[in-house]
């Protein structure tokens, strides 16, 4: 059987054709054979993630309101646990003619408390806090200087734990107080200091 030439062209034309779809879709299927199931990540839980974010909460701040003999009397902003010197710091520091001896620096501040440091000579008024009661360091109670301890004479306005000693040693030296007067011979305690303490202690 005689087939003509061109129909031999026509068959080997097809033929080519066949086979490269042929190989075209066996690599199609081997691609994706090879692409293995797609994984879906979970996305991180948005309260989850704002729970992880949050650390201890800061104790909040303290308000006190500073006057007297200060370079910049007003209303301050001040860490908790902050100290009466901290509060005189925010203020502009001590004026030229504060008595700094009258105030309890180490003493802490309470929210809402008013911190006066008073000028030489004047008359001293205990810092109070925002209920009107004395504030810390200020004394709530007559102290005797014959039986009070180190720790009960520290409480008096002005007194640390130095001066508190000192008041001890006098009355052991001395066989006790007979006059509130005396305080005047305790070192560093000056007619200034002594005018702040006298309506605060007895013999």
């Amino acid at each position: 059987m005689n087939i003509p030439r061109k129909q031999l062209y026509a068959y080997a034309a097809i033929a080519v054709v066949v086979a490269a779809v042929g190989v075209r879709a066996m690599a199609g299927g081997r691609a994706g054979a090879a692409t293995g199931p797609v994984q879906l990540v979970a996305a991180p839980s948005p309260v989850t993630s704002a729970a992880a974010s949050t650390g201890p909460t800061a104790p909040p701040p303290v308000v006190v309101y500073v006057c007297g003999a200060v370079h910049k009397p007003g209303v301050y902003t001040l860490d908790q646990g902050a100290r009466i010197a901290d509060a005189i710091a925010a203020a502009g520091g001590a004026g030229a003619h504060a008595e700094l001896g009258a105030v309890n620096l180490a003493a802490r501040v309470t929210d809402g408390q008013q911190v006066i440091v008073p000028e030489r000579g004047a008359a001293v008024t205990p810092s109070v806090d925002a209920t009107g009661a004395a504030a810390a360091g200020a004394p709530s109670a007559v102290v005797n200087l014959n039986t009070a301890s180190a720790e009960e004479l520290d409480t008096l306005q002005g007194v640390g734990p130095s001066t508190a000693q000192k008041i001890i040693d006098y009355r052991t030296a001395n066989g006790g107080f007979k006059s509130i007067d005396e305080l005047k011979n305790i070192p560093g305690i000056g007619d200034v200091r002594f005018a702040a303490l006298k309506d605060h202690v007895s013999v």
